[in-house]
C-alpha cells in the first residue's frame, strides 16, 4: 500500500507544538504594567497641592501677628547702677526716719519762729463731744479728719503712723541716728554720680533736656497718658520726660533737700548763716524740706509706675546687668523703654 503522507487533514495533538512566545503567554495586564514608562520633560515648579491638602483658615480667626525681633544694647553703665541701686537703699530709711522726727512736732510753719496759731500744716488729735479721740489734719487752715492715718492711729496720738516711720516707736533719738547716718550716705553718692554725669558727659549726651528735646514734650505726655511708649530706636535713649525728670531730681530736687536739711542744724547754721537767709528762716527750710520729700516720694511713685508698665523684667535685667532689650520692629512691653 501507497504511504499516505498527513497533511494539513491531520489533527494538530499529534503534532510537536513549538514554544509559545512569552507575549502569546503573558496576561494583556501584566504586559502593561511591564511596559517601559514614557519620557516626559522634568518640570522645576513645585507640585501644586491636593485641595484637601491646602490648610483652611476658619471664618474670623485674627492673623497672626508676627513676631518682634529683639536685641539687646548696654545702656546702664557701671556707676550709673551702683548710684541707682544705693539710693533705692537710702530713700525709703531717709523717708521713714524723717517722719519719726517729724512726729516730734507735726506742725510746719514759715520764717524762723513757730506760730503755733497760725501753722501751715498740722496733725493733731482732737476729742469730740462724744468723747472719742479722731485724728485732725489741717492744711491752710482747713480741718480734715485723717483718724486711723494722720494725727491719731493705733489709739496712739502721732503725726504719721508706726508702720511708715523708723523706728515704728516713738524714738526720736533713734530716728535722728538713722536719718544721719543714711542722709551722708545719700549725699556722697550724689556728689560722686554728680561729679561723674558732668565728666563722662553722660549729663550733656543722656539726660540734660535740649531746646530741640523740650518741644516735643506735648507729644510725648500724651503718647504716656495713653500708654504708648516708645518702642525700637526711640526706645534706645532717655524720651524727654525721662530726662525732665532725672535732671530736676539729680540736680535739683537733690541738692535742695541737702541744703534744707543741713539749715536746720545749729551748727550748720553758726557755720553758714546764709543758708538761712537764702531759705527765709528755720522753719521755712524746714517746711521747703518737707516738701521736697514728698516731690521725692512722688516722683518713685510714677518711676516705679512707669518701670511696670514698660517692662518690669526688662527694665530691672538693665539696671542689674546694663544690658536693655529693644524690639526691631512693633514692640511689646517687654522690649521697650526703661525708667
Amino acid at each position: 500500500m501507497p504511504n499516505l503522507t498527513s497533511t494539513d487533514s491531520e489533527p494538530h495533538a499529534e503534532q510537536k507544538p513549538e514554544q509559545a512566545s512569552d507575549s502569546l503567554l503573558t496576561p494583556p495586564d501584566v504586559m502593561a504594567s511591564e511596559a517601559p514608562p514614557s519620557l516626559s520633560p522634568v518640570s522645576m515648579e513645585p507640585p501644586i497641592p491636593e485641595p484637601s491638602q491646602v490648610p483652611v483658615q476658619a471664618p474670623g480667626a485674627a492673623t497672626p501677628a508676627p513676631v518682634p525681633e529683639t536685641r539687646r544694647i548696654y545702656r546702664h553703665k557701671l556707676p550709673v547702677r551702683l548710684a541707682h541701686w544705693l539710693n533705692v537703699l537710702c530713700l525709703p530709711i531717709l523717708v521713714m526716719s524723717g517722719f519719726q522726727i517729724f512726729n516730734a512736732h507735726p506742725a510746719l510753719y514759715w520764717g524762723n519762729r513757730s506760730d503755733r496759731d497760725r501753722p501751715i500744716l498740722s496733725m493733731r488729735a482732737m476729742r469730740t463731744e462724744s468723747g472719742d479721740v479722731k485724728g485732725v489734719t489741717m492744711v491752710l487752715g482747713h480741718p480734715f479728719e485723717t483718724s486711723g492715718v494722720l494725727g491719731f492711729s493705733a489709739n496712739s496720738v502721732r503725726g504719721f503712723p508706726a508702720w511708715a516711720t523708723i523706728p515704728s516707736g516713738k524714738w526720736l533719738a533713734m530716728g535722728r541716728q538713722w536719718h544721719l547716718f543714711f542722709a551722708w550716705i545719700f549725699v556722697i553718692n550724689g556728689l560722686i554720680f554728680g561729679l561723674y554725669a558732668i565728666l563722662s558727659r553722660h549729663l550733656s549726651k543722656d539726660l540734660f533736656p535740649w531746646w530741640k528735646d523740650l518741644r516735643g514734650v506735648g507729644r510725648a505726655l500724651l503718647t504716656h497718658l495713653l500708654l504708648r511708649h516708645p518702642a525700637g530706636e526711640e526706645a534706645k535713649h532717655y524720651n524727654v520726660l525721662q530726662k525732665i525728670a532725672y535732671t530736676g531730681v539729680v540736680f535739683g530736687l537733690g541738692p535742695l533737700i541737702v541744703l534744707t536739711g543741713l539749715s536746720m542744724s545749729p551748727a550748720i547754721d553758726a557755720a553758714f548763716p546764709e543758708l538761712l537767709t537764702l531759705f527765709g528762716g528755720r522753719q521755712s527750710a524746714r517746711t521747703i524740706h518737707f516738701i521736697t520729700c514728698f516731690l521725692f516720694i512722688g516722683f518713685i511713685v510714677i518711676h516705679l509706675s512707669q518701670v511696670v508698665l514698660t517692662g518690669l523684667k526688662n527694665n530691672l535685667r538693665s539696671m542689674v546687668t546694663g544690658w536693655f532689650s529693644i524690639a526691631e520692629s512693633g514692640g511689646t512691653h517687654d522690649a521697650q523703654q526703661g525708667n
